[in-house]
Parts: C-alpha cells; structure tokens; sequence
C-alpha cells in the first residue's frame, strides 16, 4: 500500500474543534472584518447579529420565517430549557433543532446571566448557582458539569462555559472573585464536554470595568485555546465610555483566528461602533422586544407606531425595507390594530430583524468592497443630522482611526 505524504497526512488529520474562521477581508482602517464562520449546521457570515429564541422560539415569528429573514444564527437560553422542556424532553426529540425544525446554526447562553436578571433567586458558591424556579419554585444547582450536560442535550453549534456573572457596575473584590471563579469553571467545562466533535465550547472573558483583571481573564482563557471567545460582563448600563474601552481591550488581545462574540448588545448604534472595534458576533433580545411595545426600528432612528400621529400614515413602515410587514402593510394599518392584536407585534417583530439583517449584510459588505469608513460616517451623519454625535462615539471611532464630520 502506497504511504502518505506528510502533507496529506496532515491534511487528513481531524480537526481539532467543529468550527472553523475563514477571514474574508479586514478594514485597512478600523479592526472591523468580514469573515465565514463553518458550523455543523451553517456557514455564518459575519459579523452577525443572533436574535433570542430564549425557549426554542421566538415570540410571534416562526422558524421559516427566520430562515426568509436570512438567519444563519440564533440564540437559546440554557437556564430556561433546562427547566422547560427540560434535557430528558430534548433527548428524546433527537436535540433542539429537531425539537423546533431549525436546520441553522444554534448558540446556547449557559445561565450564567441568570445570575444577574434571577439574582434574588440566586445563591452563587464554588459548587455553581442553586436557583429557585421562577415556573415552579423549585430549586435548580446549575454547576459547570451541569451547564454542559444540559447544553449537550440541546445540541447547540455554540455553547457557552458557566461564568460568574456580576453586574457590570458591581466594583471591589467581588469583580476580583468572578473574574477568577469563571476561569476555574471554564476548566471544569472542558472537563465537562462530552461532544466537542459537533460542538464549540466558547470561554467568556470577565473582570468588569478593570483593565488589569480583564487583561488577566484574557490570558488565562486564551491558554485554554477554546473555540471562540465572548466578552462577557458588558452591557449591564455602565457608562458608554467604560463598555468600548474593555470592548476594545479584549478584541485587542484575543486571537485573531478565533471568533470574538459580545454579548448582549444589540443598538444598531453600538453595532457599528463595536464592528468597528473589531467583534464577529452580538447577541439582544432588543429587537423583538422593543417589537412588542410598538417600536419600528429604521437606520435613521425609531418609530413608535402606538402613538397617534401614525394614524393616517399611509407609508410603509420602511420605505428601504423588503420585508414582509414593509412589503404588505402600512403605518396606519399596524396603529390600528395595536391596542387588540398580536399580529402587530409579530409584523414589527419581522421588521425590526429584518432590519438587523440588512444592517449587518450593510456593514459586511462595506468591509469587502474598502468603504466600511464612509459607512460610519454616513450611519452617523444620518442617525445625528445636526452632527452633535455622542462623545463615546466620537472618541471609540477615533480610537480606530475614523473622525466623524462635523
């Protein structure tokens, strides 16, 4: 039998993570690029932007609606699954894209966040986090171990370590405490894993609003070479000014051939600055959310569709819009029915994705064609007219080397 070549050897050895970044183009001014993110069930672009499913679905929009919306990627909540269905549920059903017909990519946060939003139902020590059941009052310990076991149920492309979550204006030794409980409990994750053959553990960076201790959780994680890294911690409504600089800190020091996922932010505004700065991924139930309070998201601002002023408003309600809802119905229409429907929410639910998609596929395309610079100036100049722009964002832009017009 004829030997290999050590070339095609090396070729044929398996790869070492279910995940692979292919970077298509990087902006020769800011850190921003474009990238192809391969997954076991989808190749995702991005940077991308991953509406919440926290429970399998998404309030009003079904699964072929999303995949219409081009969705490569959506999030589920590890906390709420594990309590409704529950693992053994998801088992049976063969995981959670077959359990909710979802044939793209699937991310899981790992209830870490919980944490923060439960935390009067909380009770955090080295073991992991014992919570009482908001459905039942039952009490949950979440440990590493487990966290994982659960997410294996669910059969994520992506899943999250157990993190010791603060609350991002939380300052003193308790910062110190989770920056350094998260990094044993990334161990333990590992340990963990049971399929790192179909899915991709990724590490979260902590350490709040210190420079040193992020910089710290940085080096440590990065040794445990992980699939990918979130920076996590942020978006919690610390100062603007805070959340870029330990936005740009992290993107700074982690690797440039592993994907880097901020979580929790979804402002179109902060979007194009934290591309900017370098992030692939971004997470936010805001869309759909602010959706069910009648608000329309569009590139130069919102539109709160509840209020009179809509009610002989005969536009679409995104003239630059192809989606369904801009496609099919008017302002006027969606006022209407407001105060009776849930259509209106599921229509401005459609809209307000739609309309993430489009400005991700916007900001994507600008990197690859050298023009992601004008881009942020011409979002800006369009969302601020009078060009007072935010200060954060004149000075994080400028840390990239973009000065916005005055």
């Amino acid at each position: 039998m004829r030997s290999q070549s050590p070339s095609a050897s090396k070729m044929a050895a398996p790869t070492k993570h279910a995940l692979s970044l292919q970077i298509l183009a990087e902006c020769g001014t800011t850190k921003a690029r474009v990238c192809k993110m391969k997954l076991p069930h989808q190749v995702v672009d991005t940077p991308v932007f991953m509406p919440v499913g926290t429970q399998g679905t998404m309030k009003g929009v079904t699964c072929e609606q999303l995949k219409d919306l081009n969705c490569q990627l959506i999030l589920g909540n590890t906390y709420h699954l594990g309590m409704r269905p529950g693992p053994d549920t998801l088992d049976k059903a063969g995981g959670l894209h077959n359990f909710m017909d979802w044939n793209r990519a699937l991310l899981t946060d790992s209830g870490g966040f919980q944490m923060v939003s439960l935390l009067k139902l909380a009770e955090i020590t080295e073991q992991g986090v014992k919570f009482e059941s908001p459905y039942n009052q039952k009490e949950m310990l979440l440990t590493p171990e487990r966290s994982i076991e659960i997410q294996n149920s669910i059969g994520a492309d992506i899943i999250m370590q157990l993190d010791d979550v603060v609350h991002s204006l939380t300052t003193g030794p308790r910062v110190e405490e989770a920056m350094h409980r998260s990094i044993r409990w990334l161990d333990r994750c590992i340990k963990a894993q049971g399929r790192p053959h179909d899915q991709n553990l990724f590490a979260i960076i902590q350490g709040g609003l210190d420079k040193d201790l992020r910089i710290q959780c940085l080096k440590e994680m990065v040794k445990r070479d992980t699939p990918g890294y979130a920076i996590g911690g942020l978006s919690g409504g610390e100062e603007k000014d805070k959340f870029w600089r330990m936005v740009s800190l992290s993107t700074d020091h982690l690797p440039k051939n592993k994907p880097r996922y901020c979580m929790g932010v979804g402002y179109a505004m902060d979007l194009v600055v934290c591309c900017a700065l370098g992030v692939d991924m971004y997470d936010c139930v805001y869309p759909t959310r602010t959706a069910r309070f009648g608000c329309a998201l569009l590139m130069d601002g919102q539109l709160q569709l509840k209020n009179k002023q809509f009610a002989n408003d005969f536009q679409p309600v995104d003239k630059d819009c192809v989606c369904f809802t801009c496609q099919r119905h008017t302002r006027a229409y969606i006022h209407s029915i407001w105060n009776f429907s849930t259509v209106a929410c599921q229509l401005l639910s459609i809209h307000n994705i739609a309309f993430q998609m489009r400005l991700m596929k916007n900001i994507r395309e600008s990197i690859m064609e050298g023009r992601f610079p004008e881009f942020i100036r011409s979002y800006f100049k369009d969302l601020y007219p009078d060009k007072n722009y935010p200060t954060w964002v004149v000075e994080s832009l400028r840390s990239v080397n973009v000065e916005l017009e005055r």
